[in-house]
């Protein structure tokens, strides 16, 4: 566990009071670091708005020392910028947009302390704020628009605030505090500290309860501490040496903003922010496969929906086509097309929203093979039917069958063919944790896509290896971590 220094260069503004760890830069500069201290994360509440000022030096200092600093070198670099550029946040979808009039949003500014604001209207807003710019103390003020919401950011430090603002900094910060002081009930001790990245209202998760109950057990085991967290938990993701994401992952989404700013601050990742660009774009991954021989079912990129192209994709692929969004998981995204009306319409409601969409043959089996491959290893091996009715694995418009069934095998089990198959593309992507979709016919194997955050769910991947499969998979982050170091 992490003990916290709040540091700050007024010592007008007494922190002690409000019962924190307070020290001046000045003593964090000539007494730090100490022999034998425990991890520490240091609060830099000095102003870090002049470039080489003291609390630029504290949170570089910081880094430099194994500490852990909130805001970091980074964030602070990337508020200057902000700051040089003029062009505020921009955060997209309306459900952002807090229960008020646009007029008070666009007059009214707030301080955030540690992704907190007095205003709760006004709190999502502040943590997505937050999540991107993770810095102790902001003053931010927000303009709303039909489709998101305008966010201007300044730096301050307690002494500019009133005596209301610094009460409530003040409350925030010993709140923060007490949370860092907890200990844990648990005598025993472990090493490392891994997020367990989950997402509570998915209706599709990447993993159940009992197979996230399984993997924390399986850390637990080899001395790596695991907690479930949401992404509004991972406010200081730099508390914790690995990220584990079950949560389905997007580009334009918050698992790849967490992915990447966790690979940032040096943790171990699974999914990591490149293999989540690669394999959330069908774009990139058929690509890959055609440049590095993958074999994979005929696929064309589609820009229009005008005359030749139909010609073409009927003269190629014939009928049905199967017409892809670069982007989705679990199914969606997947169309059928089985003629040519079908087929102008859908390109043209897809192509509303992306400016590739992707046609591919179309080929019957009665399932789909999953390859689970972790590092270039084949770990799992799933034999996915489709769901009754239905040419997909998952009928999103079906309850009742929403998915086929399922055979589980050992690796040793799968066709040669779908084995070299899944490696290899495997390969293309990365050496991160991957599950790889094909169809075999004939003898031969055809790769669908390559998922990032393929489905454990209990009793289906792992029902060959058991515990095992949680095993070898928790066994990768602790070879990381042990090779990484600390």
């Amino acid at each position: 566990m992490y003990k916290t220094l709040f540091v700050v260069d007024d010592e007008t503004i007494s922190l002690e009071q409000a019962s924190l760890n307070a020290i001046s830069f000045e003593t964090y500069l000539r007494d730090y670091p100490k022999l034998n201290e425990p991890k520490i994360r240091v609060i830099n509440l000095c102003n870090t708005e002049r470039y080489l000022s003291q609390g630029y030096y504290c949170s570089l200092l910081a880094e430099a020392r194994h500490h852990q600093a909130l805001p970091s070198i980074k964030t602070i670099n990337a508020l200057r910028t902000f700051a040089n550029k003029g062009d505020g946040l921009w955060l997209k979808g309306k459900e952002l947009l807090v229960e008020t009039d646009n007029t008070e949003i666009a007059t009214v500014s707030h301080i955030m302390c540690m992704g907190e604001v007095i205003d709760s209207r006004y709190k999502k807003l502040a943590n997505r704020v937050f999540q991107q710019y993770p810095a102790p103390l902001l003053k931010i003020s927000f303009v709303a628009a039909a489709s998101g919401v305008a966010v201007n950011l300044e730096r301050c430090s307690l002494p500019e605030l009133s005596q209301q603002e610094q009460a409530f900094c003040l409350e925030v910060l010993q709140k923060y505090s007490q949370l860092q002081w907890q200990k844990s009930s648990a005598s025993k001790q472990y090493r490392w500290d891994m997020a367990l990245l989950v997402n509570p209202e998915e209706a599709v998760p990447p993993s159940d309860k009992l197979a996230i109950a399984r993997f924390i057990k399986a850390g637990e085991k080899l001395g790596i501490r695991v907690q479930t967290v949401t992404a509004a938990d991972l406010l200081h993701i730099n508390q914790f040496d690995a990220l584990f994401i079950r949560e389905t992952t997007a580009i334009d989404h918050h698992t790849y903003r967490l992915a990447s700013e966790a690979e940032a601050n040096g943790l171990v990742v699974l999914d990591d922010p490149d293999s989540i660009l690669r394999c959330c774009n069908k774009v990139f991954l058929h690509d890959a496969f055609n440049y590095q021989k993958v074999p994979s079912l005929t696929t064309l990129f589609i820009n229009d929906s005008s005359d030749a192209t139909l010609d073409t994709l009927e003269q190629q692929l014939g009928y049905p086509v199967v017409l892809k969004m670069p982007e989705g998981s679990f199914s969606r995204g997947v169309y059928k097309a089985e003629n040519r009306e079908v087929l102008f319409q859908t390109l043209q409601d897809l192509l509303k929203d992306s400016a590739l969409v992707l046609a591919q043959e179309f080929l019957r089996t009665d399932y789909d093979w999953r390859v689970g491959v972790l590092n270039g290893r084949a770990i799992y091996a799933c034999r996915y039917y489709m769901a009754r009715n239905h040419w997909q694995i998952y009928n999103h418009d079906s309850k009742r069958f929403f998915s086929g069934g399922f055979d589980t095998l050992p690796t040793f089990e799968v066709p040669k063919a779908v084995l070299n198959a899944a490696l290899k593309s495997a390969a293309v992507v990365g050496n991160g944790l991957y599950g790889i979709d094909i169809k075999e016919t004939d003898g031969k194997a055809y790769v669908l896509e390559v998922n990032d955050n393929p489905s454990i769910d209990c009793g289906v991947e792992d029902k060959y290896l058991g515990e095992e499969l949680y095993m070898q998979i928790m066994s990768e982050f602790l070879r990381r971590l042990e090779s990484r170091g600390r």
